[in-house]
């Protein structure tokens, strides 16, 4: 019984669950980590990109460097030897915080010099909502990760690996009262050919675009409060900061908009796959409402 002395490197305000190991990867919010133990894992800083991107280029690639320096480091030299590196592909309760596709490939290319596992969390990104499938498709690995885990729209939980060797060697190493249960499989492949037959992952795609396109306009007229739009091309996985944020979200209710936040200062949407053009109008126009109040 009992592990190794080793650990799983995770980023400054991720969040990869609550319960025991995949809290100990969770640095996203004070409260989540209060009266349960963690393991002594490292954490390496996610790029802060500066927003339009097309206007910090050179910082936003330095920024990738650095963090991509430090994990590295962290790798080499971390007392406690890492074994996998964690990583979402947008940071969802961290406050939708975003890489480029390149900051992932060299996250991949130092986990396979360094022999150490690649895990992709795609709970929040995954089964269409970011205009692909999965988010890191967006990254044209040379190689996969090596675990993808999922669930949010899959209405189940799991994760998918390519490497034999990942594949548990006796019964019972794990196990839960609720793992592998049918119903939830079914209700997931019932869930597939729903996206498949509607193109729904598509249908995402594009109304993301013809949104960020909206909200884009609304940012020039309320620059204020409409501020670091983040998610363009992502389908509709999109945010922005806002002052007084929660007193929005609050507000936003009132003209009939349920949206959430995330991190400090984030507004974030998450709708629906269902989500179609003539629901992006509806949206805009309340968000507007509310802006001219």
């Amino acid at each position: 019984p009992g592990s190794p002395q080793l650990s799983i490197l995770s980023f400054k305000s991720a969040f990869h669950g609550r319960l025991f190991g995949s809290l100990s990867t969770t640095r996203s919010k004070p409260i989540h980590k209060l009266d349960i133990p963690a393991f002594d894992w490292p954490q390496a800083p996610f790029p802060a990109l500066k927003y339009p991107l097309e206007e910090h280029a050179k910082e936003n690639a330095e920024e990738e460097q650095r963090c991509l320096q430090e994990v590295e480091r962290l790798i080499k030299e971390f007392h406690n030897p890492v074994a996998a590196v964690v990583v979402e592909p947008i940071q969802s309760e961290g406050g939708d915080n975003h890489a480029s596709p390149a900051f992932f490939r060299g996250l991949r290319e130092i986990t396979k010099r360094h022999n150490v596992l690649f895990i992709v969390d795609e709970v929040q990104t995954g089964v269409g909502a970011t205009g692909k499938f999965w988010a890191h498709e967006y990254w044209n690995l040379e190689t996969p990760p090596d675990l993808v885990t999922f669930s949010k729209k899959a209405q189940t939980a799991g994760y998918y690996y390519g490497n034999p060797a990942l594949r548990p060697n006796k019964p019972y190493r794990q196990f839960n009262t609720w793992i592998g249960d049918p119903a939830r499989a079914l209700l997931f492949r019932a869930i597939l050919e729903e996206i498949e037959r509607n193109n729904l992952v598509e249908n995402t795609a594009a109304t993301g675009d013809y949104l960020y396109k909206g909200l884009e306009s609304l940012a020039k007229k309320y620059p204020h409060a409409i501020q670091n739009l983040r998610g363009k091309g992502q389908g509709t996985f999109i945010a922005w900061d806002t002052p007084n944020r929660d007193e929005f979200l609050v507000k936003a209710k009132s003209v009939g908009v349920n949206i959430g936040g995330s991190g400090n200062s984030a507004v974030r949407l998450r709708p629906m796959l269902v989500f179609q053009k003539h629901h992006a109008d509806i949206l805009l126009d309340r968000l507007e409402t509310l802006l001219k109040q």
